[in-house]
């Protein structure tokens, strides 16, 4: 119960910041929206079925997005001191990790939900069956818990905004090729059950990386 109390106030810490300052859901849905914006206009009159490119384009900017809310989630508690704080509390480091990925997790979510609409009605396309919010939910909890590690990792490099994409995104790659191909395949009308395959590796993708990190996390935070 301890454990997840800690979580629970990290996250609670996390959220009541955002709605003091918005400086972290600004700047993910701005990026994120005009990422979809430049890749209307750059695709609109070259493509001849712009279904044959959203799926691409909404886990870019899924994943650009994305990866600028984590690389701020750890340089603001940084810039403000309050991370040598969060290690100093008297609780498990595995809790810092899941109230941060959680957080993480969180404004990641609500991006994509405000986002969502928006491509649909630039590319006309329906992407609201449970089959792909249950695709884009996968996908995004394993980048929130890949993300979270490799965020924390970057925050005390000299050169931390670019560290962390070039550490994150060759590991984070299984997830984004299998994310593509399967809101592709939803897209053109197949079922779920034919890319299930695809399903199964980010699910074990999502525990296999949530044990290491929880197992390492701490490791990784003293360096």
């Amino acid at each position: 119960m301890r454990f997840w109390k800690a979580v629970t106030a990290i996250i609670w810490k996390d959220i009541r910041a955002e709605l003091r300052t918005k400086d972290i859901f600004s700047s993910m849905f701005v990026f994120a929206l005009l990422s979809v914006i430049v890749f209307n206009f750059a695709f609109e009159l070259r493509v001849p079925d712009m279904k044959m490119v959203a799926p691409g384009i909404v886990w870019v900017a899924i994943t650009f997005a994305g990866t600028l809310g984590l690389n701020r989630a750890f340089v603001i508690e940084q810039d403000k001191g309050s991370l040598a704080g969060l290690l100093l509390a008297p609780v498990d480091r595995a809790a810092i990790y899941f109230g941060k990925m959680l957080g993480n997790l969180l404004f990641i979510v609500v991006v994509t939900v405000i986002l969502l609409p928006l491509v649909m009605i630039f590319f006309n396309l329906s992407l609201l069956s449970w089959q792909h919010i249950l695709v884009l939910l996968l996908g995004i909890y394993g980048f929130a818990a890949v993300g979270t590690v490799f965020s924390a990792m970057a925050v005390n490099t000299r050169a931390r905004e670019v560290m962390l994409p070039i550490l994150l995104f060759p590991v984070l790659l299984p997830v984004l090729v299998a994310g593509v191909k399967m809101t592709g395949s939803l897209l053109d009308g197949e079922p779920l059950s034919d890319v299930a395959n695809w399903l199964q590796l980010v699910a074990i993708y999502d525990v296999g990386f949530t044990v290491v990190a929880y197992l390492t996390f701490g490791f990784v935070v003293e360096e």
